[in-house]
């Protein structure tokens, strides 16, 4: 009798367990050791091999197989090594900052910034940061970047897919986006 309530009892906590979970699976873990940083990405996708120019400031590019233009990307630029990003302002700033690098590098493109919000782990700062870009002759795209600043460096970790699929990916990219960390 006990045997048979528990194993119903059983049954029905992991019905629940598996109810609440967020849906978000298949995701796969990116360390680079040399640069000090990790974060999570998507199942099926595969890295883009960037020539040597690209390779100045985009660390790594990584693209989904299936859906050629969703795609992530790790920047890395120098900043003063007193600097935190919290000195180059709080999220919001930072967001408009970048939403204007984005605007002036094609004069048609048209971003537009959606939301910023900070998050701390362990020692410190992310900023994540929204935004939708609009290019003319080409669909809408959804942007989502995790910003950090270590040794010196800020650290921008960025996933892009069309507009037409926010909706079904938005929360792996938002789990992947706060996956990101730098040491």
């Amino acid at each position: 009798m006990f045997k048979s309530f528990f194993a119903g009892l059983l049954i029905v906590l992991s019905l629940l367990v598996t109810s609440c979970s967020t849906g978000v699976t298949g995701l796969q873990s990116y360390v680079n050791t040399s640069k000090g940083y990790e974060f999570l990405y998507p199942n099926g996708w595969i890295p883009v091999n960037l020539g040597t120019s690209a390779r100045k400031t985009v660390d790594v590019v990584f693209r989904d197989l299936v859906e050629t233009t969703e795609n992530l990307s790790v920047i890395i630029n120098n900043v003063p090594d007193d600097k935190t990003l919290e000195d180059l302002g709080d999220p919001s700033e930072v967001g408009y900052r970048l939403l204007k690098v984005i605007n002036n590098t094609d004069p048609d493109k048209k971003a537009e910034f959606l939301r910023a919000e900070s998050r701390q782990n362990k020692d410190k700062t992310y900023y994540l940061l929204e935004y939708e870009e609009n290019l003319p002759d080409r669909e809408e795209r959804h942007n989502i970047a995790s910003v950090s600043v270590s040794r010196g460096k800020i650290f921008t970790f960025s996933l892009s897919t069309p507009q037409r699929r926010w909706d079904k990916v938005k929360d792996s990219f938002e789990v992947a986006a706060k996956s990101f960390t730098v040491r």
